[in-house]
This record gives structure tokens, sequence and C-alpha cells, in this order.
């Protein structure tokens, strides 16, 4: 979508953009499409106002730029080490603009015309996280008006830099009646060390117009310093024309904390409480906070910059107490779920899940209930969710069939964890310990006994009640008439209510069945106290496993996190390296008059 006869004067007279996002698209007067006849085929146009239309998608600016950082991530695989978020200037008004930078492979011409177009994506690893081919339009049309693309690539010997914008305020004030991408390309002469246009003189011409009169930068070697600031390869975007919030101040905070980017409208006002200062109320107005747990993993050894300061990296497992790992098995593959309570938990009222898909978070801290009385506080949990899909703006999952399901197992898991676990952070337990649950083999061997009622005169070491029969094997060898299989014994005679006599000859082959049904009841409690034993000592070797497994898991991730910390250290060294070669290179050539524009 290049521009070939640029309208610079507006064709109709239309009001100046409107700063409030929500309020953008509301105008009165609609321009109508119209279609191109082209060898017999008519081609529709996409009117301009569906680059808003389509940024709405977004309704939270981070996620917004979530998608570009996601882009920047994405391209590890082309050699990636960093992604730059800061403040900058537009030149222009001295307004401020957001920057964000990375060290990738860049875009060439192609790939350049292709991020500017709706629909085109290439990526086709199932590592990459994005794949719709609307990430870079709807994001940065939601974070501001205006956004303007520059990017260096290096394909073998050939150097290509592209430059080129996507400007709602551009097509708008000047009546435009489809969306046109002003784009301009250039491609390095290694002989005479300069930068030439692969262009049309025409075609060229009027791209750089546009982008001139347009673009926060007013000439072309303005233009031409903005691409030797990205380096040999790479991406640098400038969004501008930021969006307002509903009071008429910028939606984003560049102001109250000098290392980080806020949300205006989301700080909180009141007295800061446990549960407000906790990261999960602190992501929604925090760029910093967001950022460090966006990934479940460091992505590879890139390293996020926000504002000059390194995003250090947040595993939400880390923050869990007592923490469970289950297995959730979906049709295909199984997830593992670690849960858990937060360590502040009796502080904080916080609870969910973070729901992850290819090491992304989609869904921070997910209520999938809304607990009573307490039920499910504090209870947290992290999994990462391959086999559900992800909405196009990657804040929420599409409500499959598979969602819900997972929906529910989660729900029944939170539960679950805390009716067995709720004592441990101080609250009343409502079931007792699974761990203490009655093994298989003594359900087996209770299921072959039934009640009994041991007279209140017995003699001496005769227990007063007793909970499980002897077998029926075992008793019952002289039933009496009215007596049959499966019934308690009648501890009472029969009609006329008096006690079972302790003592005379009549009364001895009765006393003598519930003699023997005794014998049975103890062999049968032994038999189930020896199971018991069984298994609570195979559980306590579980669980001493289980802690030394967790012991040598804290050193591999403490060994993990030095060694990262020392190639981010390396890297940023590499880097200086590089920097001061290419400084002396810069001396080198000037000294010998070289041209290096």
């Amino acid at each position: 979508m290049e521009l070939e006869r640029p309208e610079l004067t507006p064709s109709v007279c239309l009001a100046p953009v409107c700063r409030q996002f929500w309020k953008a698209g509301n105008y009165e007067e609609v321009l109508p499409s119209k279609a191109t006849n082209q060898n017999g085929t008519s081609y529709l146009h996409v009117h301009p106002k569906f680059l808003h239309s389509n940024a709405t998608s977004h309704k939270w600016v981070f996620g917004a730029i979530a998608e570009l950082v996601d882009n920047s991530v994405d391209e590890i695989k082309n050699g990636a080490t960093f992604v730059v978020l800061d403040k900058t200037t537009n030149p222009r008004d001295g307004t401020p603009a957001l920057l964000i930078q990375d060290d990738g492979g860049g875009m060439d011409p192609q790939a350049m015309r292709g991020c500017l177009s709706f629909g085109f994506s290439d990526k086709k690893l199932e590592s990459s996280i994005g794949k719709y081919g609307n990430g870079f339009k709807a994001s940065s049309m939601r974070i501001g008006a205006d956004a303007v693309v520059l990017s260096r690539s290096k394909n073998g010997r050939k150097i290509t830099q592209s430059i080129g914008m996507l400007s709602y305020t551009f097509l708008m004030q000047t009546g435009h009646d489809r969306i046109v991408v002003p784009k301009v390309d250039y491609q390095f002469d290694s002989q005479n060390g300069t930068w030439m246009p692969i262009q049309e003189d025409k075609q060229f011409t009027s791209n750089l117009a546009v982008l001139l009169q347009w673009s926060p930068y007013c000439t072309l070697n303005k233009i031409l310093e903005q691409c030797d600031k990205i380096g040999p390869h790479g991406t640098r975007i400038v969004i501008y024309n930021l969006w307002h919030d509903d009071e008429g101040g910028l939606e984003l905070d560049f102001e109250a904390d000098s290392k980080d980017i806020l949300i205006s409208a989301k700080k909180p006002t009141e007295k800061p409480t446990a549960s407000k200062c906790h990261l999960a109320n602190r992501l929604h107005y925090s760029l910093r906070t967001y950022l460090s747990i966006l990934y479940l993993r460091i992505p590879g050894n890139i390293c996020i910059l926000l504002r000059g300061q390194p995003v250090d990296y947040h595993n939400i497992v880390e923050d869990l107490q007592f923490p469970e790992f289950i297995v959730y098995k979906p049709v295909e593959g199984q997830v593992v779920t670690s849960i858990g309570f937060l360590k502040d938990a009796a502080e904080a009222n916080i609870h969910g899940f973070n729901i992850y898909h290819r090491n992304r978070l989609i869904l921070p801290f997910w209520h999938v209930l809304t607990y009573r009385r307490n039920r499910g506080r504090g209870v947290v949990g992290v999994l990462e969710a391959n086999f559900i899909e992800p909405t196009h703006n990657k804040q929420d999952f599409e409500r499959t069939s598979a969602f819900q399901r997972l929906e529910t197992r989660l729900k029944d898991m939170a539960l679950e964890y805390w009716d067995y676990h709720c004592a441990l952070i101080g609250y009343h337990q409502v079931k007792k310990s699974r761990f203490t649950r009655t093994p298989p083999e003594a359900r087996q061997q209770r299921d072959l006994y039934k009640d009994v009622m041991v007279p209140k005169k017995r003699r001496t070491g005769y227990p007063p009640k007793v909970c499980l029969g002897a077998s029926l094997n075992t008793t019952q060898e002289h039933p009496s008439p009215n007596s049959h299989s499966g019934s308690p014994l009648n501890t009472t005679q029969e009609h006329t209510g008096t006690p079972l006599k302790s003592s005379g000859n009549s009364d001895a082959p009765q006393q003598e069945r519930v003699e023997n049904r005794f014998v049975g009841v103890q062999g049968g409690l032994q038999n189930i106290a020896d199971s018991t034993k069984e298994f609570d000592e195979d559980m306590k070797s579980v669980i001493a496993e289980n802690q030394r497994l967790h012991t040598l898991l804290s050193e591999l991730e403490n060994t993990e996190k030095e060694l990262d910390a020392k190639i981010t250290r390396l890297t940023t060294e590499l880097q200086d390296e590089k920097r001061s070669l290419n400084l002396l290179s810069r001396e080198i050539k000037l000294e010998k008059g070289i041209n290096i524009k």
C-alpha cells in the first residue's frame, strides 16, 4: 500500500483528530470508499477509519505495548539481544513519544511492506508469539495516532534500510478515502559508501515528501540520523501523537517515575495497602511490573531495557508457599500447574491463575472463582496452556470447549487446594490432609467388616464400642434364628428389653459368640494398623525425596541465575567493544577521507 499520488493538502475540510482514543473514531463526515477497476476486476479500499476500529481490540494500552515487545522477542532467532522501550521527543512540537527498538535482523523492503499491510505474517516457527499479521497495526494505533518505522537489514552482501509511516492524522486531515502508507527504501553502495534509493524517482520523491511533512523529522538528514541509531541491523519504532485519557492528559505517564512508564488513570490515589502494592495490582498501571512477568521463562539471552534500566525477570512460582504441582491432561499432551498460597496471602487479598501460552502471559491472576467466607483466598496458580488459542490481542483465550474444561478443572483445583491446606495460613481446615487418607489395602479390609455393639456389662478388657465387626466368615458360626447376614448383632433380649446377662450358663453360648467376634475385630484392626503404618512410611519417604528435589531445584535455579547474569554482563561488554570498534573504524575512515554516510 505505497503512496503514489500524495495529497499534501486536505481535499475535504475535516476537524482535527480527537486526542482521546475512545473518541477519535467519532466523526460525522464519513467519506465513501471508492472501488478501483483494474482489468475488469474491482478492488475495494480500506477506509482510514479502520485503523482506529482495528486498534479498539486493545482495551488496555499495555497490551498493545506488549505486542510490539513480542515482535522484538521473536527476533531472537535473528540474533536480537535487547529490546529498548523509552521516552523520546517529537522534534516538531516537543511532545513525548514512545520509542521501541531492537537489534534483530531488521526488515528488508518486502518485509517492511508486509509489516505495514494487513494480514501478512512470515512467522512460521512454533516458538513465534505472533502469527496473524495484525499486531503492529493494531498496537501502534492504540498507543498513538501516528508511527514511524525505520529498519535496517543485511542479507548476504546486500544491506538495505526502509522508512515507513502509518499515520492516522495524515490520512484523516488530508481527506483520504483509503489507507495509504508512504515508504522509502535504500540500499547501501559499498563502493561509494552511500545509501542509494532503490525506488523509481517519482515514487521515491512523492513518498519522501509526505514523510518530511507528516513525520517528526522534517529533513532527510534527520531521518537518516534516526537510521544510524539502529546500528548495522535492527528496527526502530517511534510512536508519536500519543493518545490522551478522559481527563485530557497523556494516557502514558513518563514523569511520575523516571525508571518506569505508568498509566495515569490507573495509578492508585488512596493510601497503599498490601493488596494494592502487590504485583497482581501494580501490573495494571506499571509497565515495568507487567514486563517482569510477561514471559514464563527468560526468552533466550535477550534483555528488556525500560527507561535505560533492565527489567528484572520475576517468576511468580517463587512467590508461592506450600506449592504443589498438579498434572492436567487435556485431549493432547499434559499441563503441569504450580499452585500454592502467596507468601503474603494473609495480608493481600489476591488469588487467581496466571495462564501463559508459548511462554507469553495471556491471563494474569485470572479469577476462576468468586470465593465466599475466604474460601480460596490467597490461592495462586501458574501454568502454560499451549493446547488452547489466544485471541488476537493476546489478552484472553478463545472460549472453546477445551478452554471451558480447563476453567472447570482450575476451579476445582483451587477449591481442593484450599480445603486441604487452608490451616497452613491460619484458617479452619475444611478437610484432612490427603496424606492421612486410608490406604487402598485398608479400605479393602474395611469392606469385609460390619458394625457390632458389645454389651455395656462386659468382662474386663472389652471396649464399650467397636466401629468394625469381624469377618463374615468368622461371625455367625451359630446364627440365632432371628438374625440374618449383614445385620448388627442384637445386644438385648428380644421382646423383654432387659440387658444381656454377664454370667450364667444360659448366656454362655451368646457371650462366646461375642468374644469370637471381638477377636475378629482385633485381627482386622491390627491388619489395618499395619497397612496404615506401611503407607505412612511410604509417604514419609516420598515427602523426603520431594524436599530433596526441591533443594536440588533451588540450587540449579541459583546456578542458572548466576550464569544468566554472567551472560548478560559478557553481552554488555561485547556490545561495548563493538561500539568501540565501530568508533575506531569511523576514525580510521575519516583519516583516510572515506565517505561513511
